[in-house]
């Protein structure tokens, strides 16, 4: 008797009348928010806009479900084209199975066109819904233990995932639960990517690739625990393989584009009131010509002073002749009187 485990959901749907609440849905719709949330918050802080990244995922979202089916449906095909399966199958995403291999590479086509709508670089977005993007796989991971699938070998430790369904030939018992594993290493790798932005910057879509780089890495050998079906590859299941390659490219790409384009960019979204690069340029720009303004404004001054004094010198120096009173003529009587004075003077 086992004294500690994880317990099954008993089952994975709930009926609100007619309508199914399904748990795997439920865990993918709220990654998504949590994503979108997290990632406008990084964007706004980087200096774009509001409500960019809710814009952009609208294109990214629906295209990253159907590259998550398409990859899912390729890679099992024999679950819904072999003989005595329904074709039809292949259509009921929520009954689960979506590739986050196609769920990402899709996903980046859908965000790659809303980037270009809405004149942002690919790159910077990619960025900014890094560590959200991991948050939501550790979210939507949970789905799997609602429909009880994903899990590895079998095994008796306390955390065990007791399974109970016989359905999809599962056998029930109690199992490693993979799916819990790769919900913590998904919350460690969201984590690691927002303290090395901000401890080193990154910039030009690094942030991304560290995301990439750290997500597989933990998956390769998470699923290297799986029991479920799957094709291999000289031993090895075809998402290990997947794993490594796409980790080696991601590592390249952070090698190279941190030789060529160091740094992060300046400006993530041109023409965004709150960015604060531009606002500072501007401000710059401004306090430029208000000095120039203020320049030229005292050498108008200086200027008009110089002027000032020159025309009232002038008109002072014209002034004086014209203004300067002539000393008064005699009058005649004045002057009779100083010639008898004079007279009578000699004749005394």
């Amino acid at each position: 008797m086992e004294l500690a485990y994880i317990p099954s959901p008993s089952r994975g749907v709930l009926y609100l009348g007619p309508v199914p609440l399904r748990g795997y849905a439920f865990c993918i719709i709220i990654g998504v928010f949590v994503a979108v949330w997290l990632g406008n918050k990084r964007w706004v802080a980087r200096g774009g806009r509001p409500g960019t990244v809710a814009d952009i995922a609208v294109w990214a979202v629906p295209f990253g479900l159907v590259g998550g089916r398409l990859y899912h449906v390729i890679t099992d095909y024999e679950l819904y084209f072999s003989p005595g399966r329904d074709w039809v199958d292949a259509f009921k995403v929520w009954e689960g199975g979506l590739g986050i291999w196609g769920a990402i590479a899709l996903g980046a086509v859908g965000a790659w066109i809303g980037a270009r709508r809405r004149g942002v670089a690919l790159p910077a977005y990619a960025d900014a819904v890094a560590p959200g993007i991991a948050f939501a796989q550790a979210i939507g991971r949970w789905g799997n233990w609602f429909n009880q699938e994903l899990y590895g070998h079998e095994t008796h430790l306390p955390w065990a995932l007791h399974i109970t369904s016989s359905e999809g030939g599962r056998v029930p018992g109690y199992y490693h639960p993979t799916f819990l594993y790769e919900s913590l290493w998904c919350v460690g790798v969201g984590f690691l990517v927002i303290w090395a932005d901000r401890r080193f910057k990154l910039g030009h879509g690094r942030a991304f690739a560290l995301y990439v780089a750290a997500y597989c890495s933990g998956r390769a050998w998470i699923e290297y625990m799986r029991v479920d079906d799957a094709h291999h590859i000289l031993g090895l299941r075809l998402n290990v393989w997947t794993a490594v390659v796409v980790f080696l490219l991601a590592v390249t790409y952070l090698v190279l584009s941190a030789r060529r384009r160091p740094g992060r960019e300046a400006v993530v979204e041109p023409g965004a009131s709150d960015d604060p690069a531009g606002a500072g340029a501007e401000a710059e720009a401004d306090a430029g010509d208000g000095e120039a303004k203020a320049e030229d404004g005292a050498e108008a001054k200086v200027d008009m002073t110089k002027g000032e004094k020159a025309e009232k010198a002038e008109k002072t120096e014209k002034a004086e002749p014209e203004d300067a009173p002539a000393e008064p003529e005699p009058e005649p009587e004045a002057k009779a009187g100083v010639k008898d004075t004079a007279e009578s003077g000699k004749k005394g």
